[in-house]
């Protein structure tokens, strides 16, 4: 299929390594998009966009259910469109530019294995070794914040983005990186 062709010659100019994940078709960001186009429930995805994205995303995912009707390569098309928008609105909320989704398997940062690792065990044991001692206290402040938002009703976007919000607060800090120029710009009256 000329798609695939295209997915294989991209894949050799992809960075062997990435340090964030929400950009991985492995990642949250897309296996959450693609639970919206089985369930029809865009908020699965509009958990990880800021409000200013919404009216663009909630356009491409209508277009993108009435195109999965006509066939397996529109499906495949209108899905990538869908959540390619999801993942480009996503970090551009973040102050980040988008380059693309990464292939499934792309190796991510060992310490952004660990802190995905450490939401989904609810225990932050395995991750706090990997960062420097003055970092830890922080560390586990944001993880506390972002495991007690974890629980929340796909329906309430607020909570949704509030979590979404505490999670990159600690995912970015985990990283080391400058939480303020990571941070949702519309969730950061939220921390």
């Amino acid at each position: 299929m000329f798609i695939d062709r295209i997915v294989t010659t991209l894949k050799g100019l992809q960075p062997l390594t990435v340090q964030a994940h929400c950009d991985t078709a492995d990642g949250p960001a897309v296996k959450d998009g693609r639970t919206a186009l089985e369930t029809g429930n865009i908020n699965y995805a509009l958990t990880w966009t800021p409000a200013e994205g919404e009216a663009e995303l909630r356009g491409v995912f209508e277009k993108a259910l009435r195109v999965r009707t006509l066939g397996a390569e529109a499906a495949e098309l209108a899905d990538r469109l869908f959540l390619e928008t999801l993942v480009r609105i996503h970090r551009m909320g973040e102050g980040v530019g988008f380059t693309g989704i990464q292939p499934a398997g792309t190796e991510v940062d060992p310490i952004v294995e660990a802190a995905d690792q450490a939401i989904a065990e609810g225990s932050d044991a395995g991750l706090l070794p990997m960062v420097p001692q003055e970092r830890r206290a922080g560390l586990a402040d944001r993880f506390r914040a972002a495991l007690a938002m974890k629980e929340f009703d796909v329906d309430d976007l607020a909570a949704a983005r509030r979590y979404v919000a505490a999670y990159v607060d600690f995912f970015t800090y985990a990283e080391g990186e400058d939480h303020e120029r990571h941070a949702h710009p519309a969730h950061a009256h939220q921390h």
